[in-house]
């Protein structure tokens, strides 16, 4: 079957018996099979280890999650903001120039695409939109009122919130307290592990060999500004910002990973799959208010997660530091009311197919009355933090001299 408009439409509504879209996706490290890749890491250096059912086994297996679900939405997200200028969706952007100066590697504008609970975030309840704090302005009170029974203000400022999942937890207790499931799941498993507790050790090189076991005085927070220099005091922390060490700590000398500090290895798997699955019946919670436009609404909510789907994973893509992986096959598939309904998608989306579904679900949304399409705003809508917040991330990063 080809995936429409008129399709999800039809079944995105209330009475509708179908189940879904999955999208099962075997992979593969750059390497070729079995090579190495390095899965997320957690506390302690943990892996997330897991027993599951795979193939045609009469046991479960081992398997290690590479991905899990909210690593798997934010990466979605990051598509859809890297899009979001052809695709039309709006965004708000939290405008961090007003800080003053701040480290490179951190963002000077953060995206709403980037929030960690989306319109949920502490990051926009802090801000201010033309000097008024932002939960107070029209746009404000609509966003943070907001439910799945009143999802309309989302659909308008923040419909990728609708799709992958919030919880409105930091307005207060006596506060909205809204949450609403993700309705598109998605995770990266390998199984069949070779080792699951291989360290990875190393050594940093010099060329010089320098000796490490002279102590020296530097200046713990800028090392550009201030030369470190040798000293015979103990290697302990002074006042000041200042410390006394070894060569080692300002980047001369070799030096080994002990064990204590190695991280773990990559992990060599049988198989790597990932399934990603957007579920209707999920969506049948969202609710609008606009008479006669759900049905459209969430069709616009599949088609989003589509797009995003086969942008971010439909190629060879990077996970992080030595897990780069590519798909070897997939298998799309129509879930039906029933096993028996279900049926294969074909042909299955291309980027450019995926975008214009998107396109034509947002028009039939619009059509129903819904803040889509035209109502969103070409333009980002820029707040900035509120004092508070400011101060916050210049104490976090104070400026150098």
């Amino acid at each position: 079957m080809k995936l429409t408009a008129d399709v999800l439409v039809e079944a995105c509504d209330d009475l509708a018996g179908e189940a879904g879209v999955t999208v099962t996706t075997e992979l593969e490290p750059l390497g070729g099979p079995g090579a190495p890749v390095k899965p997320a890491t957690y506390e302690g250096g943990r892996f997330q280890v897991d027993d599951r059912w795979w193939g045609d086994g009469d046991e479960p297996v081992k398997a290690i999650v590479i991905d899990n679900e909210p690593s798997q939405a934010n990466r979605l997200e990051a598509a859809l903001e890297a899009l979001r200028p052809e695709l039309g969706l709006p965004e708000i952007v939290l405008d961090l120039s007003g800080i003053g100066e701040l480290p490179p590697h951190l963002p000077k504008r953060l995206s709403g695409f980037r929030f960690p609970h989306r319109h949920a975030d502490a990051y926009l309840r802090d801000a201010l939109l033309d000097g008024r704090r932002f939960p107070t302005t029209e746009v404000g009170q609509a966003i943070f009122s907001a439910t799945a029974d009143a999802a309309a203000p989302l659909l308008e400022w923040f419909p990728q919130a609708l799709l992958f999942g919030f919880w409105q937890s930091h307005l207060g207790r006596k506060r909205s307290q809204a949450k609403l499931a993700r309705s598109w799941s998605s995770e990266i498993v390998g199984y069949k592990p070779a080792a699951t507790g291989t360290k990875r050790f190393g050594l940093k090189g010099d060329p010089l060999n320098l000796s490490v076991t002279e102590a020296l005085t530097y200046h713990d927070d800028d090392q550009l500004a201030h030369e470190w220099s040798f000293t015979g005091a103990d290697k302990s922390k002074a006042r000041g910002g200042k410390a006394t060490e070894a060569l080692s700590n300002v980047g001369h000398g070799q030096v080994l990973v002990r064990e204590a500090d190695a991280a773990p290895a990559g992990v060599s798997f049988e198989a790597i799959s990932q399934r990603s699955t957007v579920s209707l019946a999920a969506l049948r919670r969202v609710r609008t208010g606009v008479p006669g436009a759900d049905a459209a609404a969430r069709a616009l909510l599949v088609a989003l997660g589509l797009v995003a789907h086969v942008t971010a994973f439909g190629r060879s893509f990077s996970l992080r530091s030595g897990c780069e992986l590519r798909p070897r096959s997939a298998a799309w598939q129509w879930l039906g009311a029933t096993a028996e309904d279900d049926r294969d998608i074909d042909p299955r989306p291309t980027v450019a197919d995926a975008v214009d579904l998107f396109r034509a679900c947002v028009a039939k949304a619009e059509d129903a009355g819904l803040p889509v399409g035209a109502r969103w705003p070409t333009e980002p809508l820029v707040v900035q933090p509120n004092d508070a917040l400011a101060q916050a991330i210049r104490k976090s990063w104070p400026q150098v001299d």
